[in-house]
């Protein structure tokens, strides 16, 4: 939650600086959000079905709604949160792509705040280690005593980091735009993801060891996917420069308010409604006739007799 809250302020400044309406990421978070949870513990419990399931689970079915147990899957909350994004902008009329960009720092720098959570749950640990940041897990997560491991939480929340603040510059240097950012961010996280879940001993998929293919972990092969897709989207929309939309087509619609209108004077109202009232204007008393006015009837009516 602490995750979602940094993504949502850093996309907020980065949407208004992009032009924006205020408040706009906000009320786009809420469905992404809720999709998000739903969609990271479904591939959770797809993934380790065999914890939940079957003659070897270490757990009841009841337990995989759990959340609060631990197990989220990154790649299943972005997916099913791409959805509610997507519903939201749509129901607003503005670009998906562009608010894609904007949010993928965020989203990067939220998930390294949200792998601190698997510190707390001594999950996503590596092989032993000598070095001085080893972790020690407890013998109940898999762990001997004496023997410390590699932390790899740590190494992909240090990565996400990183990761965050070159999309930022990326973003500026090179004005990525048409969904081209969060395409580098898919490639950059699943870069790093590939090779710090290859340190990983803990099982995924299984309830005593890790499923693999190919003496691949199954979350190496999702990287590898995402990796080539982001690559061949990037080559795609390399020349892409078309117009984004990030302002709904009625701009006096304010995303805050389901019936797009703003309360009067509130600094996100359009300025049709935030302006002052008008004075109405008193219709003016009819002028009384001059006598140059007298004088062109009479005249008129000599050459118009009748």
């Amino acid at each position: 939650m602490l995750g979602v809250v940094v993504a949502v302020w850093l996309s907020e400044r980065r949407w208004v600086a992009r032009g924006g309406q205020k408040g706009t990421i906000i009320d786009i978070a809420v469905p992404a959000v809720i999709f998000g949870l739903i969609g990271g513990r479904l591939y959770h419990v797809i993934t380790d079905w065999q914890t939940y399931f079957g003659s070897r689970a270490i757990k009841e079915p009841y337990q995989a709604l759990f959340i609060w147990e631990g197990g989220l899957g990154i790649w299943g909350a972005i997916a099913l949160g791409g959805v509610g994004v997507w519903w939201a902008v749509r129901k607003r009329g503005i670009s998906m792509s562009a608010v894609a960009d904007t949010v993928a720092p965020g989203i990067a720098f939220a998930q390294a705040i949200g792998r601190w959570g698997n510190w707390f749950n001594q999950e996503l640990y590596g092989g032993p280690t000598t070095l001085p940041w080893g972790l020690e897990i407890d013998v109940d997560h898999g762990g001997e005593p004496g023997v410390l491991y590699h932390p790899t939480f740590l190494y992909e929340s240090l990565w996400d980091v990183a990761l965050g603040f070159l999309l930022i510059l990326a973003g500026k240097r090179f004005a990525l735009r048409h969904g081209r950012l969060f395409a580098l961010y898919v490639a950059g996280y699943t870069l790093g993801r590939f090779w710090i879940e290859g340190l990983r001993i803990d099982p995924v998929g299984g309830v005593d060891h890790a499923v693999t293919f190919l003496s691949l972990r199954l979350n190496q092969w999702t990287s590898i996917v995402l990796f080539v897709g982001a690559l061949v989207y990037l080559w795609l929309t390399r020349n892409k420069d078309t117009e984004e939309r990030v302002v709904p087509l009625d701009p006096a619609v304010d995303p805050a308010h389901e019936s797009g209108q703003a309360d009067p004077g509130s600094s996100d109202a359009p300025a049709a409604v935030a302006a002052e009232p008008v004075e109405p204007v008193e219709p003016a008393e009819p002028a009384e006739p001059s006598d140059t006015d007298a004088d062109d009837d009479a005249a008129t009516k000599e050459k118009n007799p009748r």
